[in-house]
């Protein structure tokens, strides 16, 4: 029910802001930088060493060589900068991105976030995973709301491996948009079309709190 990965893309490329620096995780958080809104100019930058990544290249299109920190094939545009790891993690440990945005596997009313391991099955590393989330001053995540069990994935404390403590500002998922309050909680912002806020309260474990007004829609 509710949004596909797309849309849950679309919705968060909404959060752009002109003249930001944005680095997008692996998975879900990748498809954004196909969906920039008219009139708004970003670079996205990847912790493998690049700033000024477009959208994904059409298969015409492809150079194998050119690849983002999930090892999937990119576009560079005009003006684009290469750079050694170094660099790249000078830029993320100096505060000088202005929005990442994260795939999880669990995040807690306190915004935590769970992201990189699973007990028992085997994992590359945590990857820029740490840097980013330790240094990131606007954390957005995108994900499903609930795991493949149907479980949830928004607790009131994260049962896997921590990433971050405290770090998570807000998570748009297939079926919400959700702010993490700073004393903890879900405040529910936006629900996806078609989604009951019953749907949502029965797939969210966490504190969830909704205002007395309207929740609208999502625009996507």
């Amino acid at each position: 029910m509710g949004l596909d990965k797309i849309g849950i893309a679309k919705r968060i490329a909404q959060e752009l802001r002109d003249g930001w620096y944005v680095n997008l995780g692996i998975g879900i958080p990748t498809l954004v930088a196909n969906y920039i809104p008219k009139g708004i100019d970003v670079e996205f930058q990847s912790e493998n060493g690049i700033l000024g990544m477009g959208p994904f290249p059409k298969e015409e299109n492809v150079d194998a060589d050119l690849i983002n920190a999930g090892k999937q094939t990119i576009t560079a545009l005009p003006g684009a900068a290469f750079f050694d790891s170094s660099m790249s993690f000078a830029m993320i440990r100096g505060k000088h991105v202005q929005l990442t945005v994260l795939g999880a596997m669990e995040v807690s009313e306190n915004g935590d976030i769970a992201n990189w391991k699973i007990p028992g099955k085997m994992v590359k590393g945590m990857g820029g995973a740490m840097d980013l989330v330790a240094s990131a001053e606007n954390i957005i995540v995108a994900m499903m709301h609930t795991n493949k069990k149907g479980e949830s994935k928004l607790l009131d404390s994260c049962s896997l491996p921590l990433t971050g403590v405290n770090c998570v500002k807000k998570i748009v998922t297939n079926l919400a948009v959700l702010d993490v309050l700073p004393n903890g909680g879900f405040k529910l912002i936006e629900r996806a079309p078609k989604v009951s806020i019953e749907e949502i309260k029965s797939a969210t474990l966490g504190k969830l709190i909704i205002g007395d007004g309207e929740i609208p829609e999502m625009k996507v």
